[in-house]
């Protein structure tokens, strides 16, 4: 199938696809005029990078996935891949490491915002006590 066709099939761009293939997840066959012919596992890779992208998960990430053969079923009837576990767990803890900084600067900011108010709306604060 041409890059339009698997476009539709997947709901991933043809710029998406390019770009799969570009960093290897997908290696498509070349016609003699040099279109990409896309078989039925780049359909099935092509939706599981999406779906990987989705959850969070990188490109890198997901590259290592294909070096085990992780992404050739959809990833609901394959086996899963230790790999895919360990990712997972590390992309967590970033994230949990990142809005745990979030929150913080946040309550800075929200103690900076009422001070700033407080100093410019003094009476405001007043009524506010009440």
């Amino acid at each position: 199938m041409r890059i339009g066709e698997l476009a539709s099939m997947t709901g991933a761009s043809p710029r998406s696809l390019r770009y799969y293939e570009q960093h290897g997840l997908l290696t498509p066959s070349r016609d003699a005029n040099g279109y990409r012919d896309y078989g039925e596992v780049d359909a099935v890779r092509a939706r599981n990078v999406r779906d990987l992208l989705d959850s969070g998960l990188t490109i890198d990430d997901i590259r290592r996935y294909t070096e085990n053969g992780c992404l050739d079923r959809p990833l609901r009837e394959s086996p899963r891949c230790t790999p895919e576990l360990e990712t997972a767990k590390r992309r967590l803890a970033g994230l949990d490491e990142r809005i745990s900084h979030l929150q913080g600067l946040r309550e800075r900011l929200a103690a900076h915002s009422a001070e700033l108010e407080r100093a410019l709306y003094p009476a405001d604060a007043l009524h506010a006590a009440d």
